[in-house]
């Protein structure tokens, strides 16, 4: 199905949420990022995260350098305490390094004002969770419409891409089906189109696989391959499960903040 209308969907929502000032800076930021035709989607130079716990420097990340190149599937494996999160937390924007750089889509996230990072956010991101974060009273189809609010997409534009995105999760036969009447895998696949639903160029996802059995988690890693065929989109997930790291396009092992 060729949903032509949605290829402007970021410049719309750019044009209506974000006038003035916010388009304004990501144009001048884009050009200091130097677009290039070839370049990584996402680039991390020497990125560090230090907190202040009871006084005294508790550092999380370390020196870390990484890159995502366009249609990829890309995983950071390591224990629990060791950075994972708190590095896709920076590499989404919803935190900010302490030290180093971060180049998304030639813009300089790590220099960028809030305001800047939640338009980039809204309109190129996707988040997919390890507890779904679905709304419990609505159905899988209104759960996806929701995330298309709140990212400003056109209302005419709803229901063609919700039926496409739930279908392309093979929920088309489920779509009215609230949370609670879900798999669990069931449920990870409806918070995988709300996350696909604004056509963002990468998902960050968080152990979206670590509430589920061995066969939910292999069918959940079919959907990453198949939205990242269709979608053109680059994936980043942590995990610590080792049956799964086989269809990565890379992994980086990820031990006390920093890459083996």
């Amino acid at each position: 199905m060729q949903l032509n209308n949605c290829d402007n969907w970021g410049t719309e929502r750019l044009g209506t949420k974000g006038e003035g000032q916010g388009v304004k800076s990501q144009a001048v930021l884009k050009e200091e990022g130097n677009e290039s035709v070839d370049r990584p989607l996402l680039e991390v130079r020497g990125v560090e995260r230090t907190f202040q716990v009871g006084g005294a420097p508790l550092h999380v990340l370390k020196s870390i350098r990484m890159e995502l190149q366009p249609n990829q599937l890309v995983m950071l494996r390591g224990r629990s305490g060791s950075g994972k999160t708190t590095l896709l937390n920076c590499l989404g924007g919803l935190d900010t390094p302490s030290k180093g750089e971060i180049w998304f889509n030639g813009l300089p996230f790590h220099r960028m004002s809030d305001h800047e990072r939640t338009l980039v956010r809204r309109n190129e991101i996707g988040f997919i969770f390890q507890a779904y974060a679905l709304m419990p009273l609505l159905s899988a189809r209104e759960n996806v419409e929701l995330s298309m609010r709140m990212a400003g997409i056109k209302k005419s534009l709803w229901k063609e891409r919700v039926e496409y995105c739930l279908s392309l999760v093979g929920l088309e036969k489920r779509m009215h089906h609230r949370p609670f009447e879900l798999s669990g895998g069931e449920q990870q696949r409806v918070a995988i189109a709300k996350a696909i639903a604004h056509r963002p160029k990468m998902l960050l996802a968080d152990e979206p696989t670590a509430e589920l059995d061995s066969a939910m988690s292999a069918q959940i890693m079919a959907v990453f391959q198949n939205i990242i065929r269709t979608e053109q989109v680059t994936i980043c997930m942590t995990t610590h499960d080792p049956t799964i790291l086989e269809v990565a396009d890379h992994v980086y092992e990820m031990v006390d903040g920093k890459f083996l």
